[in-house]
């Protein structure tokens, strides 16, 4: 379907792509990870023609139809939604707006009939006539309202353009759809959603996604760019970290037998050819793992950073208690007689549709807002750390990493002390003593999370905390917090790291709140409290 041949860019001295041949075919979804930086969007502007390679070529089978995820929030402001839609299909768009000219002439001729029955054969035959009813249906599952239908796009918050450019690109069932982080602003309904539309899509897609569990759950292959090399393998994210993982301790294991090694992939790969066949897995239902030869399976060459939370004091009994707590904003209720109380070894993910109601919420437990009513009191031996959504206030200063750090650390702390925190992040060497205030927000995120690891607070707070932060930064922050021996109470769009870090889930809305100890997955999945959470969005 699509062919990549010998594909090298460069940028200066930085060698991004060398000699990259790969082929993406048949009813497979690919997903493409990579460090930040890698250059995983710039792949996949090569891959739809936006950026032309040093050398090398692309080429797409003769006949078929690319779609892409546009990036560009502002390129179709004066279109309407449902036009918006529509010219995700661009053959078929043309064919509308000639149709209208033709019929709009005053002078309509013989030929422009001629002309126009033309077009009305090529419009059925390209099921013209159920265009707008698809693209409703698009819309409406992605959470657009059909009384948004006809409105300006510049009308529409960022959250729900991001969604219309989603379904223009899925629009017209494209051969081949390009996809660049498109679970980003999406609710858990949403994601969903399109994790099912992917799995009954029956042509090819492409896509770069730090969602984990969207990997896992539509990926056929995983793309691996690393070091300037492009390689495929077979199977969702999960098998590939799992099994790189094992090669690489296997790589480690010197005196270990070939056969000796070699057995222990075969038994890795049925034992996750199970597991995988209890689920809704795209890997299951195409059987792909039982196909793999173990010789495929190399160690990752990633490095992951050391995320460890150790806290210098135990806390006691008393954590946190919420009392009839409320907050407003611009006259809009965010939340309302808010009430629970924290308890020893609670990982609470807190939910909202309104991400507001959220970051308010933190702000307030972080003595950074006021709410209208209401009180809050730690316990005594409570000394928490604080990770907000935004952070560019933090490094509006002229120090480098090293003095940066420096400044949060209790006590007076040498230079070796702060490069090893560092160090834990992957600043190593020249990389700490980077200016603070020339970041990326990846490298952001990993100088805050370097600054909580070195409070030794034993109650943390998280809004957000996986944004800009590539795959392995999120798995290991993800393990860490498992490991965690105190209090977390965080947010997350990540389904894989809500499930896997909360034992306790507070949903809060302008009429209410759920709040019940259990998983992230048996609360999304418990029927009842669906009923429970319909009624709190009313």
């Amino acid at each position: 379907m699509i062919t990549v041949q010998n594909i090298s860019l460069q940028y200066g001295k930085r060698v991004l792509f060398d000699e990259v041949n790969i082929k993406f075919a048949g009813n497979n979804c690919y997903g493409v990870i990579g460090a930040n930086g890698a250059g995983k969007s710039t792949f996949l502007k090569i891959l739809a023609g936006e950026i032309s390679p040093n050398s090398g070529s692309v080429s797409i089978e003769p006949g078929k139809r690319m779609a892409v995820l546009k990036q560009n929030h502002f390129e179709f402001d004066e279109f309407s939604v449902l036009d918006t839609v529509l010219m995700g299909h661009t053959k078929l768009w043309k064919i509308i707006k000639e149709k209208e000219e033709v019929y709009a002439r005053p002078d309509f001729s013989e030929a422009d009939g001629i002309r126009a029955s033309e077009l009305e054969a090529q419009f059925a035959e390209m099921d013209g006539w159920n265009a707008e009813s698809d693209a409703a249906a698009l819309l409406s599952g992605l959470g657009i309202t059909e009384a948004d239908h006809y409105n300006p796009l510049k009308d529409l918050s960022g959250t729900h353009k991001v969604r219309v450019l989603l379904a223009q690109a899925l629009f017209g069932n494209p051969d081949v759809l390009v996809l660049d982080e498109p679970t980003n602003d999406l609710d858990l309904q949403t994601v969903t959603w399109l994790e099912d539309f992917l799995l009954d899509f029956k042509n090819t897609v492409i896509v770069v996604s730090h969602d984990r569990h969207f990997l896992d759950t539509v990926c056929t292959h995983i793309v691996d760019i690393d070091f300037g090399a492009i390689k495929l393998f077979t199977g969702n994210y999960s098998f590939w970290y799992q099994s790189s993982q094992l090669a690489l301790a296997q790589r480690s294991s010197a005196n270990k037998k070939a056969e000796a090694k070699k057995k222990e992939l075969q038994e890795f790969i049925a034992r996750f050819s199970a597991n995988a066949s209890k689920s809704k897995q795209a890997t299951s239902r195409r059987k792909l793992l039982d196909k793999i030869n173990v010789d495929e399976i190399q160690p990752s060459n990633r490095k992951y950073p050391a995320i460890i939370f150790n806290p210098d004091r135990e806390a006691g009994d008393q954590i946190l208690q919420v009392e009839n707590l409320t907050k407003t904003s611009g006259g809009e209720v965010l939340f309302k007689g808010l009430d629970f109380n924290v308890n020893k070894g609670d990982k609470i993910a807190f939910l909202s549709k309104d991400s507001v109601a959220l970051t308010s919420l933190f702000e307030i437990l972080n003595e950074e807002l006021e709410a209208d009513s209401g009180h809050y009191q730690f316990g005594q031996t409570i000394t928490k750390a604080y990770l907000p959504n935004e952070n560019e206030e933090y490094f509006n200063v002229d120090y480098n990493l090293i003095d940066w750090l420096r400044q949060y650390a209790p006590g007076e702390k040498d230079e070796v002390y702060m490069r090893g925190f560092l160090g834990k992040m992957l600043f190593s060497g020249q990389e700490s003593l980077k200016q603070a205030n020339v970041l990326s927000g990846g490298e952001k995120v990993r100088c805050m999370i370097s600054r909580m690891m070195l409070s030794g607070a034993n109650l943390l707070i998280l809004d957000e905390p996986t944004n800009h932060l590539d795959l392995e930064s999120i798995t290991a922050f993800n393990n860490g917090l498992r490991d965690f021996p105190g209090t977390v109470l965080f947010t997350s769009h990540d389904h894989e790291f809500t499930h896997t870090v909360a034992n306790r889930i507070i949903e809060i809305s302008p009429n209410g709140y759920l709040d019940k100890l259990m998983s992230y997955d048996d609360y999304i999945a418990d029927e009842g409290i669906l009923a429970q959470r319909e009624e709190l969005y009313k």
